[in-house]
């Protein structure tokens, strides 16, 4: 009740602001429109550019929006976006990683409007100068510069209606005067997230099914605030806050189990039934504050940038795992559980983080750029496990894991442009990782993990314009990707007596190595060539058997662990075919993809890495989970905003994405699709939207994975992405605010690892 107090009294306050707007209106001559021809999308050295001030699908979006129907981007659950060809896309603003956590910068995008954005950069392979891990790539996006003082903001709530009701407001603002600049944003609501499961596992002496619901409410609170000061005219110091809240109570997991297993005396299939009823209670804080100095040494852009961060996370999440007898029909044959397991998983990180960074331009268009960070992080997480069968205590494992991880870091790189047909980028960064894991409960091998080790990561970029229509570019980089450090708290997270996820403080991390070759022609049509090489590829890997532990104890059933580890190597190559163009006087602007993606992997475990339990199968023979399978798929994408009147206030939207099946760690991922539709109406200072998503009911996970020993495995997560959103968006004030500068935090990097 609270929250909805919250939103309808954040939104309705921007009525006052209409009215007023409309008193002062007055009456203007019409005039013809002039339609004037711009390169929308186009190549540039190391990166794309997507000029949406000259698109007309920017007016009555929202930046996520705008960001979907980006070329070379895309969304498959309406919250991460993605790079083709890339795990995964960090958010910048002016060239700076934005100072949020990922449920923050969701919610940003999203309460964000597309009209204070002037351009998209998207960044396929990073330079050596951005703190990127893995294959990731950068999205940053350039907002519209404002020059005048005074105020001006936006209100945004919304309504989603899938398999559950959730309702969201936000209200941001920025403020200039003089010299200061102050910017603040204040967002909240509350959703239920809701996913069906079905998981089978076994062979045809012993399987495993648990079908069921998992109802995960959220209610959540955030913000920012910056502080920009203009010390002189060639200096400015910035301060920025942010601060986020989720509180998840009353988290429930159903799940009803089939267990067959095959009898020796009677040679047929015992068949036995149960209930897993787990519930959670789990909350989160997330607070960070930056300081940053920014000083201008000449005329040319050469600067220096010094930040300064100190982040805090904090989460708290307590569960509550009964395992109930039942019959056929799933119905408890008994009162009191015949297993019930509790965990307390508390887990506290702090970290504090320096960059430097210093750019040299020189008159024959050559840049030196050269910088450092430093990174030093702890994590606490004081976990306890208590099993108790038919009611009695029988074992308590508190396990009590410490980590602490000091990272140095330095970069330097060299840009010239040798004519206005050819330029070049040559860099390299070297990282030095020094790590102590520690556990006061765990076998004496396994209390304290230390690591030490050092990277020299290269970069190239060639990029050749071989007349006005046709560009080429060549890019190679090399990253590494570090665990996050929820991967490396050792605990698990149980979802039925005999299946459950296990991370893993032993995984290192791992490297990537990426090619890219890009050409383009006319600004609108373009062909990536892309290959990726990953060494020891962390990801999480199914392991299932009669599970024996170093002292020679078997496992009465069969079990099913996903463990995270490093997963052998694997390789990603792709061939995107894309074109970005408008039709019929602008009345139609289409952004379409299409391509294909081959994978192979190269992987093989046999031992729990965690604690050295092997795997037997009935008869006793050791088990090895193997995945050496080559797979090629299709991908398409087409992103079709149409103006439905001469006024430009009617836009119909039609979007559409499918993904072949593929080979992944965990197995064969069937095709996913969905089908998107949106109408907005644009109404002088408000916008009016509603969104239809996954119209056909197609994007659904499955994923099924066969082994030569017997052993099969497959997953069906459906999330319920069928739904609608209705929004309205207020814009008020001052349009000609010039925006706070946008300050990469030097706990970015992190931070990104927390989630």
């Amino acid at each position: 009740m609270k929250t909805q107090i919250f939103i309808a009294a954040l939104f309705l306050s921007g009525f006052a602001f209409a009215q007023e707007k409309k008193s002062d209106s007055v009456k203007t001559q019409k005039i013809e429109e002039v339609v004037l021809t711009k390169q929308v999308f186009k190549k540039q050295s190391d990166r794309f550019v997507y000029d949406v001030a000259a698109s007309p699908v920017t007016k009555g979006n929202t930046t996520f929006d705008l960001l979907r129907q980006t070329p070379l981007l895309s969304t498959t659950d309406d919250k991460t976006l993605k790079i083709v060809g890339k795990n995964n896309a960090l958010i910048y603003i002016n060239g700076r990683k934005t100072n949020m956590d990922a449920e923050s910068v969701t919610q940003f995008l999203k309460n964000t409007p597309a009209e204070n954005i002037q351009k998209i950069e998207v960044i396929t392979v990073p330079g050596s100068e951005f703190q990127v891990e893995s294959s990731d790539g950068i999205i940053n996006i350039i907002l519209k510069k404002k020059m005048s003082d005074g105020l001006n903001g936006n209100m945004r709530m919304s309504n989603t209606q899938n398999k559950y009701n959730g309702s969201s407001a936000s209200f941001s603002a920025n403020y200039r005067k003089d010299k200061l600049g102050v910017s603040a944003n204040l967002y909240g609501g509350e959703n239920i997230q809701a996913q069906h499961y079905v998981l089978r596992n076994g062979n045809n002496l012993s399987s495993n099914e648990s079908t069921g619901n998992i109802d995960d409410p959220n209610q959540y609170l955030g913000g920012y605030l910056n502080f920009d000061y203009q010390l002189t005219d060639k200096s400015n110091l910035a301060l920025s806050w942010n601060s986020s809240a989720n509180k998840s109570y009353n988290s429930t997991v159903n799940l009803f189990n089939t267990i067959r297993s095959f009898n020796e005396k009677t040679n047929v299939l015992d068949t036995n039934y149960t209930n897993s009823r787990n519930k959670e209670d789990a909350r989160s804080y997330n607070n960070s504050v930056n300081l940053n100095y920014e000083l201008k040494t000449d005329s040319l852009g050469s600067k220096l940038n010094v930040n300064a961060a100190y982040l805090n996370y904090k989460r708290f999440q307590f569960t509550d795992n009964k395992t109930f007898s039942a019959d056929p029909l799933g119905n408890d044959t008994g009162v009191i559980p015949t297993q019930t397991i509790t965990q307390n998983l508390p887990q506290i990180i702090n970290n504090f983080s320096s960059t430097v960074d210093y750019i040299q331009k020189f008159k024959n268009d050559f840049t030196i750029a050269v910088g450092g960070n430093f990174n030093k992080t702890k994590t606490d997480n004081d976990t306890k496990n208590n099993t108790f069968k038919a009611g009695e205590p029988t074992e308590f494992t508190p396990n009590h894991f410490i980590y602490d991880e000091n990272i140095y870091g330095a970069y330097l790189t060299l840009e010239k442009k040798f004519s206005d047909k050819f330029s070049g980028k040559i860099g390299t960064r070297y990282e030095i990782t020094n790590s102590i894991g520690t556990s006061d409960n765990a076998a004496p091998e396994y209390r304290k993990i230390e690591r030490n080790y050092n990277n020299l990561l290269p970069y190239l970029s060639i990029n050749y314009a071989i007349n006005d229509k046709n560009n080429i570019s060549y890019a190679f980089s090399s990253r590494m990707r570090r665990p996050s450090f929820w991967e490396l708290n050792p605990v698990r997270n149980i979802l039925t007596e005999n299946n459950y996820t296990q991370n893993n403080p032993f995984v290192k991390a791992s490297s990537t190595y990426n090619q890219e070759l890009t050409y383009m022609y006319k600004s609108s049509y373009f062909l990536i060539l892309n290959h990726s090489y990953f060494k020891d590829q962390i990801t999480q890997v199914p392991l299932q058997g009669y599970a024996k532990s170093m002292d020679g104890k078997i496992t009465e059933q069969n079990v099913l662990r996903y463990i995270r580890t490093n997963f052998g190597d694997k390789q990603e190559m792709s061939a995107m075919l894309g074109m970005n163009k408008t039709f019929f006087n602008q009345y139609l602007t289409m952004n379409f993809n299409i391509g294909v993606q081959h994978n192979v992997n190269n992987g093989s475990l046999s031992i729990d890495p965690t604690n050295g339990d092997i795997f037997l199968d009935k008869k006793g023979n050791q088990i090895v989970y193997s995945n050496n399978i080559k797979s090629t798929s299709i991908l398409i994408q087409t992103n079709n905003t149409i103006r439905l009147d001469k006024k430009k206030t009617w836009f119909l939207g039609v979007n559409y994405f499918f993904v072949d099946k593929q080979q992944i760690e965990l197995g064969m991922l069937k095709n996913l699709s969905s089908l998107d539709v949106s109408l907005k109406k644009n109404w002088n200072d408000w916008t009016f939207a509603l969104n239809l998503t996954d119209v056909l009911r197609t994007n659904i996970v499955e994923i099924e994975d066969y082994q030569d020993n017997g052993n099969y495995n497959y997953v069906r997560n459906d999330q319920f992405r069928r739904g609608g959103t209705f929004s309205i968006t207020y814009n008020f004030g001052n349009q000609k605010v010039k925006k706070v500068r946008d300050i990469e935090g030097a706990s970015d990097a992190i931070k990104s690892r927390t989630r």
